[in-house]
């Protein structure tokens, strides 16, 4: 595995699916990882679509990584102008 130490990265669409497992393994090489969704934290509404940020952060965290979790809307240039 490469060592990602002292590297920063960016994973959108983090909640679920394929941009939760790539933010994993990112953070279990060592990355600091930026997550970004719409979904922080639970609610009645993610019931039906499990998987939040507060999720992928922790599972990250748990693989050895440090994750910064960023609730935001891509749709939104604003918010995405706001994270860079």
């Amino acid at each position: 595995m490469v060592n990602l130490a002292g590297k920063i990265a960016l994973v959108t669409g983090a909640t679920r699916g394929l941009g939760k497992g790539v933010a994993i393994g990112l953070g279990e090489a060592g990355a600091t990882v930026y997550i970004t969704g719409r979904s922080g934290q639970p609610t009645h509404a993610d019931i039906a679509l499990p998987g939040t940020l507060a999720d992928t952060a922790l599972a990250v965290e748990q693989a050895g990584g440090h994750c910064i979790p960023v609730q935001l809307d891509h749709a939104e240039d604003q918010q995405v102008e706001a994270l860079f």
